[in-house]
């Protein structure tokens, strides 16, 4: 990377314009940056790095990057141009700022603005390629392979960075290196190994806590079964699978030797309640056989008693078997008898509806006259047809009537409605139109009121942003006069600790040791504190406080912006008006547009009224021209009923007769022909039944004789139904089965020998029994209880297995894991130096820095000194980015902490120029043309002095440049190119004069 041009506009302390050649200083190969203090030599330097990434150093960032002394309308702005990876680029870089509005009065702030365009050799011109922030700073990283903070420590060296790097402990430089060589890679690989054993940890204590718990159901199915305790061991211990597994063979042979016991005393209890069993069975069948002998003489007593009854019910038997042979005579005869009742019954009813003539009449001079008027009957129905015809005709005539009415009602109401049609619609239009006009006003009003409601916030907002505008400038003016004056204190007591630096040093000062600014051994006057003395704390103190006061002047500067940002965008939106007219406009507009919306909702309504009137109007024009038409077509249908009419009454006038109608005619027939019919139906069927009746009783009385019964009542009273019979004949079975059974059980032999045996005792037995049973279960019992412990100790045990065996490969991932990580966190035994993986990285990287230096320290300081990586262990802490200086001269090795003043700047330069170097060669070996170094030089002496720039000179090597920013008089005889940075009331200017 090799810098040509820089163009600095209205940045840091520079007001005006600036350019800076690049090209002009580097010829000479060696360049000075220098200027009084504050000037801006570092302002030149962050105008470079924000050019290439759109941000200052660290240090640096957070404060407004706008020059104070600026004109208000001048735009900050940057433009730096490069060669890097043989491209020519030119990048321009705008921050945010505020400015005055083109119209009216107050600010407005631009956004920031980048742009990056290529030279474009062939053409000689300049191309465009990106105007995006992030776009043209992710193209200057991959150019130049290196992130902002790598570039302010390889491109910019800061050298008061690597003195406090030389001094630092192992922590400090870790971080540094840290961010230089990016290692978080492996400090992420150390996070993934502790996460990992942290989660197979709890995955094996997880694993032991089931198996403990395993072990203490099984400690709880066992009992006091087992005297030997669990193993006290908590999760995570060594030796807990085994010592549970050995736990539970000792409970599960235990069980097993129980049940072994539990077993042979059941089968002992067995065998007795067998015994006791059988002695019971006995006495129970003795019992039961003299009960019973004893209920059978009982029996036998009560059959005795009950012989004459049952004498008496076989008689009854007898008799009612005798009289079923006259039962279906005796059917038959009352059948017959009930039948003749009811038809004499019908006959007499027939006839009591029968005109006097026929009241003797038999059924066949009763059928003859039922025919004959059934013949006058079937002459009446075409006359009753016509009769029904002349209904209909009269029905026909009174609807025409009806609808002659209707259709006139119906002529006049819409011959009326439509009288009045055009007046109606012309009100209805009238009242569409001005609801049109109406929605056209609201609409109108609709668009100045939005607008006006608008400006009445942006108003209100406005006055109350004018009064946050007073107070933030009051805030700004304080903060930006605390600020002054903590600089000024700041810069006062720096000037002071300047004055009296002689006095630090001396106080340093070691007989025999030598002097860091003049090298003498001797000390003989060295210099005294004086009263008020300032020493580097209260300097520090007092740059802490300016800084402070620095930021809070930001901020205050930072709100001011947003509310004057605010401020203006209200004041643009509303203008100048006051608030209380605009709101007077916006209150009027809304009321006038309220009123426009009040008349146009009657819009809808007042379409859909000349909607109905319309489809009204058709209805009522079409429902006259219907009317009209059926007024005519009845005229004609009128006249062909008359004639019908007509024709049909003299047909009837002959049909009638004298009754009043045919249809009476008609009935007086019907009725004539049913009751003649009904009457010689019940004649006969009188008749049939009677006959019936008398061959009955002939049939009943011969039964009866044959039977062997006097009368045919005697049978009757015989006669038994089907409930008495199954009774009569269920006491006669009973008797005979009881008389069996007695018989046979006084007949058995076991039961008449058991008769004359003693009383069997089966209370006593069954209590012995009961006895044995009872012994018989608990033992029953304990041995099921054995053999369940023994199951579930059996089951506990195989999960406990099981859980062994699941948990062993990953007891040996934890403790492989837990090992790496141990070692990778520089925690475990076997990592002697206690170094994490992390600064195991990063002290390969410092071995490979402190060999880059070693090559320009030895000629700095004369084959004197050599920088050497050291990964000895320092107290109680790790080891591994230790750095240690070897003095030729005394052929010692001691800390870099230890170096003189000059030392100490020759070794950090040293230092910042091997770490350029590295990560330069980690960046991808993109090579640094341009490098510029920071202060350090006041504290060399002139022999020293030259054997630096001797050095630096040598970096002129294959076109390459160096920069020397300083304040050291000395070094403007000595470096010819100089770029000079002049402060002045109006801003900073640079001078440049060239190497030539």
């Amino acid at each position: 990377m090799r810098l040509h041009r820089l163009h600095i506009t209205a940045f840091g302390p520079f007001g005006g314009a600036q350019e800076v050649d690049f090209d002009d200083l580097s010829a000479a190969g060696l360049f000075l940056l220098h200027g009084p203090t504050g000037a801006g030599k570092t302002s030149v330097l962050d105008a470079v790095c924000f050019a290439l990434y759109g941000s200052v150093p660290g240090a640096r960032q957070g404060g407004s990057l706008r020059s104070d002394h600026a004109p208000a309308a001048t735009r900050t702005e940057v433009k730096l141009e490069l060669t890097v990876a043989g491209r020519r680029l030119e990048v321009t870089r705008q921050p945010p700022w505020e400015r005055p509005k083109k119209r009216g009065t107050g600010t407005t702030t631009e956004k920031a603005q980048s742009w990056l365009r290529e030279y474009h050799a062939p053409g000689g011109s300049w191309k465009d390629l990106s105007r995006s922030h992030q776009e043209i700073g992710e193209e200057i990283t991959q150019l130049l392979g290196m992130s902002r903070e790598q570039f302010c420590q390889v491109v910019l060296l800061p050298q008061g960075d690597f003195a406090r790097f030389l001094r630092a402990d192992a922590e400090a430089r870790g971080k540094l290196l840290g961010r230089l060589f990016d290692t978080r890679r492996f400090a992420a690989v150390e996070q993934r190994l502790a996460e990992r054993r942290r989660l197979a940890e709890t995955e094996v204590r997880a694993g032991d806590g089931e198996l403990l718990a395993d072990a203490h159901r099984m400690q709880q199915a066992a009992g006091d079964l087992v005297e030997l305790p669990l193993p006290d061991l908590a999760p995570g211990d060594p030796g807990l699978a085994g010592a549970v597994l050995e736990w539970a063979a000792v409970a599960r042979s235990t069980a097993r030797e129980r049940y072994a016991i539990a077993h042979c005393a059941q089968r002992a209890t067995e065998s007795a309640q067998a015994a006791a069993d059988r002695v019971l069975g006995e006495a129970r069948e003795v019992a039961r056989l003299q009960h019973r002998f004893a209920e059978a003489r009982q029996r036998a007593a009560r059959l005795e008693d009950r012989a004459g009854a049952h004498r008496e019910a076989q008689q009854r038997m007898e008799r009612a078997r005798k009289a079923e042979a006259v039962a279906p005579a005796l059917h038959l005869r009352e059948t017959a008898d009930a039948e003749h009742r009811r038809a004499a019954g019908a006959e007499a009813r027939a006839r009591a509806l029968l005109p006097g003539a026929f009241a003797d009449a038999g059924p066949t001079g009763l059928a003859a006259a039922a025919r004959k008027a059934a013949e006058e009957l079937g002459a009446l129905e075409s006359a009753r047809r016509a009769e029904r015809r002349l209904t209909e005709l009269a029905r026909e005539r009174q609807e025409l009537d009806r609808e002659e009415r209707a259709d006139d009602d119906v002529l006049q109401d819409a011959e009326q409605w439509l009288a009045d049609w055009e007046g109606t619609r012309a009100a209805l239009q009238t009242r569409i139109e001005s609801a049109q006009e109406a929605a056209t006003r609201a609409e109108q009003l609709a668009v100045q009121r939005d607008p006006a409601q608008a400006r009445l916030a942006a108003a209100r907002l406005r006055d109350q942003l004018a009064g946050d505008t007073e107070d933030a400038q009051a805030r700004v003016l304080a903060a930006r006069e605390g600020a002054a004056d903590a600089r000024t204190h700041w810069l006062d007591l720096k000037e002071q600790r300047l004055k009296g630096i002689a006095a630090e040093l001396a106080a340093g000062l070691v007989d025999g040791d030598a002097c860091a600014v003049c090298g003498a051994t001797e000390h003989p006057a060295p210099a005294r504190k004086v009263d008020g003395h300032i020493d580097q704390r209260a300097e520090d103190t007092a740059l802490t406080a300016y800084q402070r006061a620095d930021e809070r002047r930001a901020e205050a500067e930072r709100r001011l912006g947003v509310v004057r940002e605010a401020l203006a965008a209200a004041t643009a939106e509303a203008g100048d008006a006051p608030t209380d007219l605009l709101a007077e406009q916006a209150e009027e507009l809304g009321r006038r547009h309220a009123e426009a919306r009040g008349a146009a909702s009657g819009l809808h309504a007042a379409t859909e009224a000349l909607r109905r009137a319309e489809h009204e109007h058709r209805r009522r024009l079409t429902a006259h021209q219907d009317a009209a038409v059926r007024g005519a077509s009845r005229t004609a249908r009128r006249e062909a009923l008359t004639r019908q009419t007509a024709s049909l009454e003299g047909e009837l006038a002959q049909a009638r007769g004298s009754a009043g109608s045919v249809a009476e005619r008609a009935a007086e027939l019907e009725r004539g022909v049913s009751t003649l019919t009904e009457a010689a139906d019940a004649a006969r069927v009188a008749a049939d039944t009677a006959q019936r009746l008398k061959d009955a009783d002939a049939r009943l009385a011969d039964a009866a004789f044959r039977a062997g019964f006097d009368t045919p009542q005697a049978a009757a009273d015989a006669l038994l139904d089907d409930a008495a019979h199954r009774e009569l004949q269920r006491r006669l079975d009973a008797w005979q089965q009881e008389e069996a059974a007695v018989r046979a059980v006084l007949a058995e032999e076991e039961t008449a020998a058991a008769a004359h045996l003693p009383a069997a005792d089966v209370r006593t037995a069954e209590q012995s029994a009961a006895t044995a049973a009872r012994r018989m279960r608990e033992a029953a019992s304990a041995r099921d209880a054995a053999a369940r412990r023994c199951t579930e100790l059996d089951r506990l045990a195989r999960r406990a297995d099981a859980s062994v065996r699941r948990l062993g490969p990953l007891r040996e991932e934890y403790e492989r894991v837990a090992r790496l990580a141990s070692l990778a966190a520089g925690t475990s035994a076997d990592n002697e130096r206690r170094m994490r993986l992390e600064s195991y990285v990063l002290a390969a990287r410092l071995e490979q820095v402190a060999a880059a230096a070693t090559a320009r320290l030895q000629r700095m300081s004369a084959g004197r000194y050599t920088l050497v990586h050291s990964d000895d262990r320092t107290g109680r802490g790790r080891s591994g980015l230790g750095l240690h200086v070897v003095d030729a001269w005394t052929g010692r090795e001691r800390d870099t902490a230890t170096l003189s003043g000059g030392e100490t700047f020759f070794a950090s330069l040293a230092l910042a120029l091997g770490l350029a170097d590295v990560v330069t060669d980690e960046a991808g070996g993109v090579r640094l043309d341009t490098l510029f170094i920071d202060e350090g030089f006041g504290s060399l002496d002139d022999q020293t002095l030259d054997e630096v720039l001797d050095v630096l000179d040598s970096l002129r090597e294959r076109d390459r440049s160096v920069g020397i920013v300083s304040h050291v008089a000395d070094l403007r005889r000595r470096v010819h190119a100089q770029l000079e940075v002049v402060k002045g009331r109006s801003g900073s200017v640079v001078r440049q004069r060239g190497g030539g």
